[in-house]
């Protein structure tokens, strides 16, 4: 049993939906999560600590909430672990699920995603996994990179699995394919698309809806691929790293962030001054076209909020510096580029942003304002160590933060 740094009353959380997919970055991977009722502001120190659990494993990966239990992926030695921490702090269960990263930064990168009586989760080098949620026990497991030869950039597998249907979707990119369908109760492969070109990114793909369309957007290296959930026929691709627009023409980026949507149009940025680019969907579904090209919001790995018609987020300025920066959604107008301590991920809930910045691990509590970055509260996290790029997590009025092998929750309720 591994050591617990803090235990505290029990907390009573409701799970009402039992087949509700929980999973990166809120319902829809949007950075939203589907709350009320959340405090406003926070007093001086910052909102009540009531839960700290330590000794979880290296890692960069959100926790999760379902049914009552915290699961969180952490590297110990060279596996990647999966923990279930109830909210008496006590863990549950701590299973291996596949090799970890065995190079450039090995942690942990993989969030889980929870349906129902069943987690899903893959490795640092591509192993996918299904586990019942009561005891970690393996229901089925697909070593997906080896058996399709997927091709790898300097850090290994950071996605975190999509639940589409009666399927779970991963992105092994290279020369055989881009994305891989299975059948998520039995792990038997269903399809997998045809290559797009590119090697591995690190983003998670989506669910794109909008009219009578439904797309899986994917990301390899260089493109976004859209395709048709029942059989993985592509139904457009967009070339959107372009080695003539950086002055290396060898280096590959860093695709890391999932495309945040809004009807028929797609926003994507990433870091190292490449530009972010809005597309605009055709009426018959078939291809997309750029709007408008942006070179400010170069967002590294933190993901960005859409709130009114603005797009909020950091920019890279280098790896340990950025700013941040609100641009209008219909015509790339930049809003404001500002400082704040330093560039960090950001989530929404109940009408505000958290913030939670990468370099000296400040959480910041936002309010949504075009004008300016309007900062209501804040406090800085002490344990852990590493830099602080673990997304946060909201779920029943509880921060979920993780820095390093440590995992803190928050009450940030009103009640």
């Amino acid at each position: 049993m591994k050591k617990i740094f803090l235990i505290v009353l029990p907390l009573f959380f409701t799970y009402s939906a039992f087949n509700q997919v929980i999973q990166w970055r809120g319902p829809n991977r949007d950075g939203y999560f589907k709350e009320a009722g959340l405090l406003k502001s926070w007093p001086a120190e910052g909102p009540q600590l009531i839960l700290k659990v330590g000794k979880l494993g290296k890692g960069y990966s959100s926790p999760v909430v379902a049914n009552q239990t915290i699961y969180i992926t952490g590297m110990i030695d060279t596996l990647d672990y999966l923990s279930a921490v109830d909210f008496q702090g006590k863990i549950k269960w701590q299973v291996p699920y596949g090799r970890s990263w065995s190079k450039s930064f090995p942690d942990t990168r993989s969030t889980p995603t929870v349906e129902g009586d069943r987690i899903y989760v893959i490795g640092g080098q591509g192993r996918l996994v299904c586990l019942d949620v009561k005891t970690g026990k393996e229901n089925w497991a697909v070593d997906v990179d080896k058996d399709f030869k997927s091709e790898w950039h300097n850090w290994g597998v950071s996605e975190s699995p999509l639940i589409v249907d009666n399927k779970v979707i991963c992105t092994p990119s290279g020369k055989e394919t881009c994305v891989v369908a299975f059948d998520k109760m039995t792990g038997k492969f269903i399809w997998k698309s045809e290559t797009v070109g590119g090697c591995r990114a690190y983003a998670s793909p989506t669910i794109y809806e909008y009219k009578n369309f439904r797309f899986i957007l994917a990301l390899t290296s260089t493109h976004l691929v859209a395709l048709n959930p029942e059989n993985g026929k592509k139904a457009w691709s967009y070339s959107y790293f372009k080695k003539e627009l950086v002055e290396d023409e060898d280096k590959d980026l860093i695709l890391t962030n999932t495309p945040v949507c809004n009807k028929d149009e797609i926003f994507l940025t990433m870091g190292y001054d490449y530009p972010a680019v809005m597309l605009k969907m055709d009426s018959t579904g078939t291809s997309v076209k750029e709007k408008w090209i942006d070179h400010t919001l170069d967002n590294h790995h933190h993901g960005v909020l859409v709130a009114d018609g603005y797009i909020y987020g950091s920019n890279w300025i280098s790896n340990g510096k950025g700013k941040w920066v609100c641009l209008k959604w219909d015509t790339g107008e930049v809003k404001y580029v500002t400082d704040w301590i330093n560039k960090g991920s950001l989530v929404g809930a109940d009408g505000l942003f958290y913030a939670y910045e990468e370099k000296t691990g400040t959480v910041g509590l936002i309010k949504p304002n075009s004008e300016k970055w309007d900062v209501i509260s804040s406090f800085k996290v002490s344990d852990g160590t590493g830099p602080h790029w673990a997304h946060p997590f909201i779920s029943e009025g509880k921060l979920c933060l993780r820095h390093g092998d440590v995992l803190m929750v928050y009450n940030i309720s009103k009640n």
